[in-house]
């Protein structure tokens, strides 16, 4: 199993693609950080360590059914630790069953096979209408 950030990438989108939420945090380093710099007020823009990224994912795929992700397209950068990846995840909302889909930028730093860093773009009126 090779540790390059692309393939760590992909094992965490099949890990999300399984509902596999505890491989998709293994992925992180016990010093990760985590950020959602579009986050909504009353949401977490930052989270320090593995252990707040579980607990921030903790009930995901019981609010989430993320059936597919497409339109893949990962950039390799000058920093060969540093990729940035555009995707759509597509699903439906577990307690509704409304479709899903959202487009993500993320841009993952990952250090020794473990993601280090990772910022995640999304569109944060998304949040709004899926609780409405």
């Amino acid at each position: 199993m090779t540790d390059t950030p692309v393939a760590v990438f992909r094992r965490a989108t099949d890990a999300l693609l399984a509902h596999d939420m505890a491989a998709f945090t293994a992925l992180y380093a016990d010093d990760a950080v985590m950020e959602f710099p579009f986050a909504p007020p009353g949401r977490p823009q930052r989270l320090d360590g593995r252990a707040a990224v579980e607990a921030y994912l903790d009930g995901y795929t019981d609010w989430l059914d993320i059936q597919r992700i497409h339109d893949v397209v990962v950039h390799e950068t000058a920093d060969p630790r540093v990729i940035v990846a555009e995707l759509a995840a597509s699903g439906r909302v577990v307690a509704t069953g409304a479709p899903y889909t959202a487009r993500y930028v993320a841009v993952l730093t990952i250090v020794d096979g473990r993601i280090r860093h990772y910022r995640d773009y999304w569109n944060p009126m998304l949040m709004a209408e899926l609780s409405a």
